[in-house]
């Protein structure tokens, strides 16, 4: 059971961070300082959090932010909208593509620009790959973080097979950079290829994955008493935290951007000739523990192998840029062979300095990403580079709540908690 702190405890000094300034105080029992990160095994990546322990029970955790020194925000000003793709794909680095969609969402909302049809389902079959891809490594990370290996194991390899799929349609693994403004890097290579290594990912290898990973850790008794009742988020909690993503539809917080705010074919005549919507479920829990968020993570696996299964047969055609007349997307590779108007369009939009110039003004858009509501904040001066970027992180708001949720808890239980929120580091650079 969590445990309770006494009005000594909650009004203890938050700057005490080592065991020889607690020496000597009448006022404070023992404690133990414990420095959990920034290089810990179930951490994984460079993640800090200070613990003060009595015994075995954290008392009060102060987590550290800022260990990746990137300056992405900066970076944001000495880059054009195109550019900066690069940089928001080390930002949550497990679903990449993800970030890249969300970027450009926000750019094309600034410039007032509709993607084609060909480009929103493409986008949209990519971005619930991320997705996926997010949900896979948390919950095989989570269990291997409390022992579970093969779990691990099973979410891992299938993430191999996503990669795989962005490999091959923007020719990079790891980090796809593949949307640009307005559009795409480039058309799919091969449709009828593409379409059968996605078939073969949500057909074949996600469900039996999903199978594997449920028959070890469903009934898992070890499993379950590490995750049950452990890391609980009340519904009043997570709203008043302004926590998104499977972290509040565990709580019971029915909110889903695709829903309340929907964008590309989660909208309604999303191809200009009536198309209804894409039709999918949010997977919603009340208990809000780390069972009930592993659970929403599992079951919104199976709701974008479902989105996307609606959508790989039937791919528009068409080009996946918008019309280059305003010369904010790339031409079409023919008129760059063939004319000097495209070869001349092709050099502005590449060189430094060139490009397009945005409209002055603010814009903020965001989308559903894996772990919440992932947004940017644009301010533009007029001109190719954006005056200021700032962006809403998913895990840089979850993160805020780490210190109460781990309060009361034994330590063994920071570890099962930690895995449930899948807080990724390089979002939390600033």
């Amino acid at each position: 059971m969590p445990y309770t702190l006494t009005p000594l405890e909650k009004t203890y000094d938050l700057e005490i961070e080592t065991l020889d300034e607690l020496k000597g105080r009448a006022d404070v029992p023992d404690r133990w300082i414990l420095n959990f990160g920034p290089q810990h095994p179930a951490t994984h990546t460079t993640l800090r959090l200070v613990l003060e322990l009595d015994g075995e029970r954290i008392v009060r955790a102060t987590p550290h932010i800022g260990y990746l020194h990137s300056g992405f925000e900066k970076l944001a000003e000495h880059q054009d909208y195109n550019q900066w793709v690069c940089t928001t794909s080390r930002m949550d680095y497990v679903s990449p593509i993800m970030n890249n969609i969300a970027w450009h969402h926000a750019v094309e909302k600034l410039l007032d620009i509709d993607l084609t049809p060909r480009c929103k389902v493409i986008r949209t079959i990519l971005g619930e790959l991320g997705r996926i891809q997010n949900h896979l490594l948390c919950v095989g990370a989570a269990a291997l973080d409390l022992g579970a290996f093969t779990g691990f194991l099973y979410g891992f390899n299938e993430r191999e097979h996503i990669y795989d799929i962005m490999d091959f349609v923007a020719g990079q693994r790891f980090h796809p950079d593949y949307t640009r403004v307005g559009g795409l890097q480039n058309d799919l290579p091969c449709e009828e290829t593409f379409q059968k290594m996605v078939h073969n990912f949500i057909d074949v290898r996600i469900p039996k994955a999903i199978g594997d990973v449920e028959t070890l850790l469903n009934t898992n008794r070890i499993f379950i008493d590490r995750v049950e009742g452990v890391g609980t988020l009340t519904k009043e909690e997570v709203t008043a935290w302004s926590l998104t993503g499977p972290l509040a539809r565990a709580s019971g917080v029915k909110r889903d951007i695709r829903k309340d705010d929907p964008y590309l074919c989660f909208a309604d005549n999303w191809d200009g000739q009536g198309a209804r919507a894409v039709d999918f479920k949010v997977p919603i829990a009340t208990t809000g523990d780390c069972l009930a968020r592993y659970h929403v993570r599992l079951e919104e696996i199976r709701q974008s192998c479902h989105i996307i299964s609606q959508l790989i047969d039937n791919i528009p055609e068409g080009p996946v840029n918008t019309s280059p007349s305003g010369n904010v997307s790339m031409p079409d590779k023919k008129a760059v062979y063939n004319s000097i108007e495209g070869t001349i369009q092709q050099f502005e939009m590449v060189m430094p300095n060139c490009g397009f110039d945005s409209p002055i003004g603010e814009s903020y858009s965001a989308i559903e990403g894996a772990n919440g509501e992932m947004g940017f904040f644009i301010v533009s001066a007029g001109g190719v580079y954006p005056w200021r970027v700032a962006p809403r992180p998913c895990s840089f708001i979850n993160f805020q709540v780490f210190a109460k949720m781990f309060e009361g808890h034994q330590l063994a239980d920071l570890v099962a908690i930690l895995g449930s929120l899948n807080i990724i580091a390089a979002e939390l650079d600033r």
